[in-house]
């Protein structure tokens, strides 16, 4: 992104982050979401209140386990502490019900494949057992095929 490209942005009022570490930075996303998104979506509430429960919260370390072992055989430098932007998204987005919730309770199809199932095959792939993102994976999908019949 050129410099005057990124002022643009910053005066419209838009945030920007430029990063030299893309593959890195997209691999947190990956891991907030799997964290949050099919938790939020199978207990259809937002992320302050999944947060807050000790439960959840124990499942969602596991979760976050799960993704930095295989970030890290897939040699992603992740930025900062993921478990810290965790505590952070509860935070600054308490009412917020993740796009998965969102998806499920509008009875679409939701990205799943792409967040906690991108893990497990991952994880599969090498050799790392992802039992957490495994079951919410499962969990998701069954509820997709509750309304989706064959699409999931």
């Amino acid at each position: 992104m050129s410099t005057e490209m990124r002022e643009d942005f910053v005066n419209a009022g838009v945030p920007v982050h430029v990063s030299d570490n893309v593959v890195g930075e997209l691999w947190a996303k990956l891991i907030l979401n799997c964290a949050y998104n099919a938790i939020s979506a199978i207990a259809k509430l937002p992320y302050a209140l999944v947060f807050e429960n000790e439960s959840a919260r124990d499942l969602m370390r596991s979760v976050v386990h799960e993704c930095l072992a295989v970030a890290q055989l897939e040699s992603i430098t992740l930025p900062g502490d993921s478990w810290q932007e965790v505590e952070r998204i509860a935070a600054t987005m308490p009412g917020q019900f993740s796009s998965t919730a969102q998806d499920l309770m509008r009875g679409r199809r939701s990205e799943i494949d792409h967040l906690n199932g991108y893990i497990v095959r991952k994880g599969i792939s090498l050799a790392i057992d992802t039992p957490a993102n495994q079951a919410l994976y499962s969990i998701v999908k069954l509820l997709e095929s509750a309304f989706a019949g064959d699409q999931a």
